[in-house]
């Protein structure tokens, strides 16, 4: 490194990225599904994860997000291991992903739909909700004034009220999107969003 005089060297411990993949692979018995992934993901980065079918990418998402387990290696957010959590706790933890395969709740509106991704921060108990109580009321009020926002964000405010099975396939991946959002993630997964 150069120094310019009269200038200190800034110098320090390196940056954590925020995703940390190490050596990371998952089998399914004798099947390896992935195998010794290394990814370093800093924050704000955009990145792509590309290969052919069957390569591999679903099942990377699925053990960053604590859907499955991995064999062998390491995966770190901010430095912490994800090892062991379960899928909740890491969308609490600021991960949130869509899937392969629409997931939503089909009966429900679009609204409905996000509201249920803003039950992660939700700070009110079961029977705060059980009986109304301001606490719950307020998540409540918070959750739906962040569902419009993100449904306006993501192009379909106009579908708050619509049964989620009656958009189009687009309008339901984008709907997925709000909901991921919805969690107020540092890392967001989309999962062939296209």
């Amino acid at each position: 490194m150069s120094e310019v005089a009269g200038e200190v060297p800034v110098t320090g411990p390196p940056v954590e990225p925020l995703l940390r993949l190490r050596g990371v692979t998952r089998r399914f018995g004798g099947l390896v599904a992935v195998d010794s992934v290394e990814l370093s993901i800093p924050e704000g980065a955009i990145y792509a994860v590309i290969g052919p079918n069957g390569a591999g990418k679903t099942t990377v998402f699925n053990l960053i997000t604590g859907v499955y387990q991995v064999s062998d290696g390491a995966i770190t957010l901010d430095g912490t291991s994800l090892a062991g959590l379960k899928s909740h706790a890491i969308t609490k933890r600021g991960i949130a992903r869509t899937f392969q395969n629409i997931r939503l709740f089909p009966n429900m509106s679009s609204l409905e739909n996000v509201m249920v991704g803003s039950d992660a921060h939700h700070r009110s108990s079961v029977l705060s909700s059980l009986f109304g109580l301001p606490a719950h009321r307020a998540d409540e009020r918070d959750g739906r004034e962040r569902g419009l926002q993100l449904l306006d964000f993501v192009g379909i405010g106009g579908t708050a009220q619509l049964t989620a099975k009656n958009l189009s396939y687009g309008d339901q991946r984008r709907l997925e999107i709000a909901r991921a959002l919805a969690t107020k993630p540092r890392l967001l997964l989309l999962d062939e969003p296209a």
